[in-house]
């Protein structure tokens, strides 16, 4: 007589078999978020005539900036709504549809109605589904090492990145057939990531399927009263502003960064001076998570303009010719996701392999310089075409190499360490509040290139970078006092900074 022994469980890359679930559901979202994306800025800046909407390049920089503001805003209440009423994997799934329903709006050729209504879409779904499915790939790892869980998230990160590379058929579709169709397309590549979704929710290991704090009947009618006071609120500023004459959508997009920059002061305000049951440890770490915010905050005002003001140098002053055919504009928005996919399991292994003795606030600094680094690359580019003569395309692969660097050092760290620093009490909402990080950076980049002509000169790149490489040093400097209140004790970190810096 014979006894079966139990089959090992099956992984992905050594990683839990529910990571292969997430990770592709993420690189088909990315793919219709950075497939639109590539096309946005070119799209509503492009003439009517062209099939564009015929904005203002300052305009629609603005609105771009703004929309990727509101696009990471909104996955605070999708956190939220995660962890008091669907549970993280329904909530997954409703922004996976309510996202292709924004795409479908954007493919109709109706006029700005449709565009509007889809980029309204797109940011409510994207708000539901990023924070939740981040925080899913956190629950996979509880209990497990710290080295492990950065690895696994550097591993979904790369498909992410995969994702990224939408823009060779978006943005190809867009620029050479019709922007309409790239939409179309975008809104296909979220459909095939929400049937992969269903197929693999069996590896899930029933991870996110209930809210872990679901609200009572009281507090229902709370939220529903605060949410009627708040529409009401909301449509007597829209009255008074068309009364006086100033709603437009430079003010809307103004009313909008403003929006970004009170949110998350309040939130933090709220966590930190609520009433919540934090523990001294739970405190002493949301204080060290605001040092890595702001820094986050910065690194995003920069990185992100890659929709905006980088994609306008493309088309504009970088010569995109190969022996005779001419590259499409946004295909440059490809360059960083490829080079996240060469360089995203050597910084996977590079991690794992460091353990403790690189800090996250150490990882933070150092992807914060990279950004500004690249911002004082792109003020040489841009000075170089000054003279009238287009620039090659290798100063924006110079740019993005950098940038990939300080990604690599920054972003997967951040969603890891946000998981691992989150209090109990806000699991799913932590992550919401991560994003909150790029919602502000990137609704600031906006404005800031709004006012500065279209952030085209090399001073604007210039003194974008310094900032940026001041906040790094200035962190690098603090990383020993941040490393204290995270509650680490290891030593490094070139020797704790000299042993204990300021």
């Amino acid at each position: 007589m014979t006894t079966s022994e139990p089959q090992p469980e099956k992984t992905f890359f050594g990683h839990p078999r529910g990571l292969s679930t997430l990770f592709m559901t993420e690189l088909w979202e990315r793919f219709s978020y950075y497939g639109m994306r590539a096309l946005l800025a070119l799209f509503l800046a492009d003439s009517v005539t062209d099939g564009g909407l015929g904005l203002s390049q300052d305009t629609a920089n603005a609105i771009v900036g703004v929309y990727l503001g509101m696009v990471y805003l909104t996955a605070l209440p999708g956190g939220w709504l995660a962890d008091r009423v669907f549970g993280p994997r329904r909530a997954i799934f409703i922004g996976g549809v309510i996202i292709m329903l924004g795409h479908i709006s954007m493919a109709i050729p109706g006029g700005a109605g449709f565009v509007y209504l889809g980029l309204a879409l797109i940011v409510a779904g994207t708000g539901l589904l990023k924070p939740n499915i981040s925080a899913m790939v956190g629950h996979l790892y509880d209990g497990e090492p710290e080295s492990r869980r950065d690895a696994g998230f550097s591993i979904f990160y790369m498909g992410i990145n995969i994702g990224s590379l939408a823009p060779f058929i978006v943005g190809w579709l867009g620029q050479n057939v019709n922007y309409h169709l790239g939409f179309a397309c975008a809104a296909l590549g979220m459909a095939i990531g929400l049937i992969q979704y269903v197929w693999g929710g069996k590896y899930l290991r029933g991870i996110g399927a209930n809210p872990s704090n679901p609200l009572s009947p009281a507090e229902k009618r709370r939220v529903l009263q605060w949410l009627a006071m708040a529409a009401a609120a909301l449509a007597i500023i829209a009255l008074a502003a068309w009364l006086l004459g100033v709603l437009d959508l430079d003010a809307v997009t103004f009313f909008l960064t403003l929006v970004a920059i009170v949110v998350p002061i309040a939130y933090f305000a709220y966590i930190l001076k609520g009433k919540h049951g934090l523990t001294p440890d739970e405190r002493s770490k949301m204080t060290a998570y605001i040092w890595l915010f702001l820094a986050a905050a910065v690194f995003w005002m920069i990185y992100d303009q890659a929709a905006t003001t980088l994609t306008n140098f493309a088309a504009t002053e970088t010569d995109l010719s190969i022996f005779g055919w001419e590259m499409p504009s946004s295909w440059t928005q490809n360059i960083n996701p490829i080079f996240i996919i060469v360089l995203a399991p050597v910084f996977a292994g590079i991690w794992t392999r460091a353990g403790t003795r690189v800090s996250t606030p150490f990882k933070f600094a150092i992807g914060l310089t990279m950004a500004g680094l690249s911002f004082v690359a792109m003020s040489v580019a841009a000075s170089v075409a000054e003279g009238g003569t287009k620039v090659s395309i290798l100063w924006l692969v110079l740019v993005y190499l950098i940038q990939t660097i300080g990604e690599l050092c920054l972003s997967p760290v951040g969603l890891s360490v946000t998981t691992r620093l989150a209090p109990a009490a806000f699991s799913s909402q932590m992550l919401g509040v991560w994003f909150l990080a790029t919602a502000m950076g990137d609704s600031i980049g906006g404005q800031v290139a709004r006012l500065s002509d279209g952030g085209t000169s090399p001073a604007y790149y210039l003194w974008s970078g310094l900032f940026a490489i001041a906040v790094g040093a200035l962190l690098f400097a603090f990383v020993p006092k941040v490393r204290r209140l995270m509650n680490e004790h290891h030593e490094n970190d070139a020797a704790l900074i000299a042993k204990e810096g300021p």
